[in-house]
């Protein structure tokens, strides 16, 4: 994960937040969750800087989107023991995966805040995009 390319993410996302009418917080994160790129609109909510950095940590520590997260991550879920810590599971993170030959790994994770959850998953995605067209 380089800065160029995180923050060609994060300006995807943020056109498509544009487009959604959403007003949003976006962070790129390596694949040990540190921050790498992140954006905030103006009139994004106070919370979206904690939050968009959390969704993206989480998709990375624990391999999955945060909306496939949510479920297991709440109260008698498989994982609900994991809640807290820094764990956000709300739409809107994504890990990127690459193949380096002998399977996939993650290298980093994109995380929206600001929007609905479907809002915030659209943006996340079309950050993500930028990803897999590198």
């Amino acid at each position: 994960m380089d800065l160029e390319l995180a923050l060609r993410m994060t300006e995807a996302a943020m056109r498509q937040a544009v487009r959604e009418g959403a007003a949003i917080s976006v962070a790129v994160v390596d694949e040990g969750g540190n921050l790498v790129s992140f954006q905030r609109m103006d009139g994004a909510e106070i919370s979206g800087p904690v939050l968009a950095q959390g969704k993206a940590y989480t998709s990375v520590a624990l391999r999955a989107t945060t909306l496939d997260l949510a479920r297991e991550l709440s109260r008698g879920g498989e994982l609900a023991g994991l809640a807290g810590g820094g764990f956000v599971a709300v739409g809107g993170g994504i890990p990127l995966w690459a193949d380096y030959g002998e399977g996939e790994r993650v290298v980093g994770g994109i995380g929206v805040s600001g929007g609905t959850v479907a809002q915030d998953v659209a943006c996340a995605e079309a950050a993500g995009l930028v990803w897999r067209t590198r």
